[in-house]
């Protein structure tokens, strides 16, 4: 995974946390995972910066950040697993570190992976291994393959692989076939394990920006 790229950890937090002695975050969705009109959400942050996030009608939210660390947020499913998941929204964001994914983890084995549809300044393929590529809903994903090494995750400090399908054509919006990405990746020799959360993710490092995502399927 590339620096900034972390993971969704099931943390609870206060509505306020003082980051430094000139730092406040503020949201009115505290930190942490949980369930919110019929969408289960999670809300990641390292503690930089200032966000706020807002889980809203549906399987709509919000988020607005500045001069952050890393965060990450969304809403989507839990289990995850074979789904044709649509999006629509808005992302003000694309010339900075951040990503717009279909972001998950299973267990057994240890997994976590991201659908990327959209990127900024950091492309998450850097630094990673190529093992093919995949079509699916109109476009093209290049496939990749990375190790973290005793790295938070579900299950606290582990190490484990991490999975990713990155569009080459980006994009805000749109159908994500979810078993097209995991037939492609079995393929490649990358096997999933047993699904935990799923969601429609926006995440952010060491910038400023603003999203607002709805989610739907079954």
């Amino acid at each position: 995974m590339v620096a900034f790229s972390s993971v969704l950890l099931a943390l609870s937090g206060a509505a306020a946390v003082l980051a430094s002695p000139l730092e406040l975050i503020t949201r009115s969705t505290p930190q942490g995972t949980g369930t919110h009109n019929g969408f289960f959400y999670s809300f990641w942050t390292d503690g930089k910066g200032s966000i706020n996030y807002n889980n809203e009608d549906g399987g709509k939210y919000s988020v607005q950040w500045t001069n952050v660390g890393n965060f990450v947020a969304g809403k989507g499913w839990n289990p995850g697993g074979a789904k044709v998941v649509n999006y629509t929204g808005t992302w003000n964001a694309g010339s900075v570190n951040s990503y717009v994914s279909l972001y998950g983890w299973t267990r057994n084995p240890l997994i976590e992976y991201y659908i990327v549809e959209s990127y900024g300044s950091y492309n998450p393929s850097s630094g990673t291994t190529k093992k093919g590529t995949v079509q699916s809903d109109g476009g093209t994903y290049d496939i990749y393959q990375t190790t973290r090494v005793n790295q938070p995750s579900i299950d606290g400090t582990s190490t484990f692989q991490q999975f990713w399908s990155v569009r080459t054509v980006k994009r805000i919006g749109g159908t994500i076939t979810t078993q097209n990405h995991f037939d492609a990746w079995s393929k490649a020799g990358q096997k999933l394990g047993t699904h935990n959360y799923m969601i429609l993710a926006t995440e952010g490092y060491g910038s400023s920006g603003s999203a607002s995502i709805t989610v739907s399927g079954p």
